[in-house]
């Protein structure tokens, strides 16, 4: 089955850091936009980002994965191996705070992976991970 590209809206509280977070830190063409959202090429899927006035009752809640604590919510895309660790020093380059620094999940076990977590400027929580072998993606 071909994948077919993925359409995700996601709320940000100030469009201006949060057009210029995706497009200049992580290096996403900007496709339409107006003055309340933006479309991006996220890795050939459709990403938008709506403006949304910030919530002060938000709270970041964590799920505990292989003795790491993963945001809840979080979306991103499985990159092949070498963009993953290339795009990882591109963004160490540009001063990114990791929430999880990209490593080795499940190392030697089923659905081993590379992975990362950080956050946009308006806290949306973004994993990018990659495997050696892609036929783990959904192995039990």
């Amino acid at each position: 089955m071909k994948v077919k590209p993925f359409h995700l809206a996601i709320p940000v509280h100030n469009i201006q850091e949060c057009r210029t977070f995706y497009r200049d830190t992580l290096g996403l063409e900007e496709g339409r936009s107006s003055d309340h959202w933006v479309d991006f090429n996220f890795f050939g899927h459709q990403l938008v980002i709506h403006y949304k006035p910030k919530q002060e009752t938000e709270s970041s809640i964590t799920n505990p994965v292989d003795g790491k604590d993963v945001p809840v919510p979080h979306f991103g895309v499985v990159l092949d191996t070498d963009t993953f660790w290339t795009f990882s020093e591109q963004l160490k380059a540009k001063n990114i705070t990791f929430i999880i620094e990209p490593y080795i999940r499940f190392k030697g076990e089923v659905g081993e992976q590379s992975t990362m977590f950080f956050e946009d400027p308006a806290g949306n929580a973004l994993e990018f991970k990659a495997f050696e072998n892609e036929d783990q993606l959904f192995a039990k």
